[in-house]
This record gives C-alpha cells, structure tokens and sequence, in this order.
C-alpha cells in the first residue's frame, strides 16, 4: 500500500498534551509509530514518529499502543519506562478505552458490535476481535459511482475498538460491507476515487480521536481528546453535515460486557442508546 505523504518532513509534530508522564501528538496520515518489524519494510527515519518527536522534545520516549500508518489522530507516548509498563498492564485487561472517527460506505446500522475473529499480522492464526459502534449521521449524493446504484450513500461513525488486532476497525468495517472510504487495502475503489477525485478527499478517513483510561496510581480519569482536523471540516462540509458531529456526545458508551451476543453484528439495544 502507498501513502501519499502530504507534510512537511521537517515540521515540527502537533503536540496535543503534555506532562510529566505523557507526550500526545496529533499525528498525521503517513507517518509510522515506528519503524516496521519486518526489514524489508523499514522506512526513512524522518517518516517515523518515534524518531522525529524524540528529536523534538529531547527526550527518550516508550510508544504504548500503535495506530496504522495511513490513520490520523492520537498517538500517545510514556516518557518514563515504569509507566509505559503500567500501561501495557491497562492494555492487557482491557481497561483502556479507544475511539475513533470513520467515513464508511453506505447506510451503517445506527449502532452495534462486531465479534469477529480476525488473523494475526505476526502468524495468520485467528484471534479473538471486538469492534463497537455508533453511526452519526447518514448522507446520499446524486452520484452513481460504480454500476450498481444511481447515488452513492454514506455515514459518518464513531468506532470502539475492545481488541487490537492489525487493522481491526478497517477489516471489521469491510466484512459489514461498509468500508472505509479510502482504505485501500480492504476497501472500495469506486468510492475511494469518488472521494478523492470528484471531492477532493483524498486519504484514509479513519482518526484516532479519543484516548482515555483511569489511572490505577491515584484513581484519576485520564483523558486524551483529538483536536477537530481541517481535513475533517471539509469532509463533513461535503457531504452536508455540521462539524458539532465530530465533537463526542459525552452520554453514550459503547456495549462491552464480556457476554455481550457474538453474531457478527449485535443490533441496537438499550445499554447503546443516548440516555
């Protein structure tokens, strides 16, 4: 997969929070966490994360969880080894909680979870993968793209990821049959060149837009929010909707009790509605 890279390789990373545990960035679409596993896939040093915000801030830093290249949004580092080991703790009980904003194709249900098991990226084997979500809004363009519908539908959503497997909401969206607009790995190429010809969005709409977790050392909320992307106002802009869209509704949680149903997707029910 090729990633258009749109910024500028000196620039300085977008820092969101900082404090004496913690970096946040708003990383942008193309850069890597860090460097790729295998050696073949290693990149320029300069298109990684890791190198280019430790040159930044002047200061060794400890990636806690990873977001794909080609998405944007929130990425968080630990500036001390004894909390980064505090939170892959977090991560193994499942006790941080990630959201993010997709454009999928089509009308999603209005809410609902996936339990699909997807294949590891490391060995092919499957493993267990949960994905939760809420569609916020719905929009329909007089646009027949491909050959099989006259207008080209679309929804804007939030995604919870309960799992971390290698392009879980991406994989997990494509097997709804709405996938991510501009995923070009599991998505659609129509609607993809729709977007990036004919709108002029190009890129993978997928953003890492919320971050949070209690924090077991003092029992404090720790909370990590994404600042609205320009890209994102004039993808909303678009496609009709208001940009207040992108903002959390602070009253909904996603279903995530263990004995949730395990169809590919569970349906609306009351424990995911808006108060």
């Amino acid at each position: 997969m090729s990633l258009t890279i749109d910024f500028d390789p000196l620039a300085p990373l977008e820092i969101v929070a900082r404090d004496d545990d913690f970096v946040v960035i708003d990383k942008p679409a193309g850069l890597h966490v860090h460097q790729p596993e295998p050696p073949r896939r290693r990149v320029p040093p300069e298109r990684t994360c890791l190198f280019r915000l430790r040159r930044q801030i002047g200061a060794y830093l400890y990636p806690i969880h990873r977001i794909d290249a080609a998405t944007s949004g929130l990425l968080v580092f630990a500036l001390k080894k004894e909390v980064a080991a505090m939170m892959g703790r977090l991560f193994v009980a499942s006790l941080v909680e990630k959201e993010y904003l997709a454009i999928v194709r089509g009308y999603l249900p209005a809410d609902g979870r996936i339990d699909d098991d997807l294949a590891l990226d490391s060995t092919g084997a499957p493993a267990p993968a949960s994905t939760s979500f809420r569609r916020l809004a719905q929009a329909e363009l007089p646009h027949a793209v491909g050959r099989r519908h006259a207008s080209a539908r679309y929804s804007l959503a939030r995604a919870f990821p309960h799992t971390g497997r290698f392009h879980q909401i991406r994989r997990h969206m494509a097997r709804l049959a709405h996938p991510v607009i501009g995923d070009s790995a599991h998505g659609d190429s129509h609607h993809n060149r729709f977007f990036r010809e004919s709108l002029g969005l190009g890129g993978l709409w997928l953003r890492a837009d919320r971050f949070s977790f209690v924090d077991p050392r003092d029992g404090a909320s720790r909370v990590f929010q994404a600042p609205i992307a320009p890209g994102w106002r004039r993808a909303v802009e678009a496609l009709g909707w208001p940009d207040e869209l992108l903002l959390r509704s602070p009253g909904w949680k996603p279903e995530t009790e263990a004995g949730a149903p395990s169809p590919l997707v569970s349906g609306t029910t009351s424990s995911s509605r808006i108060p």
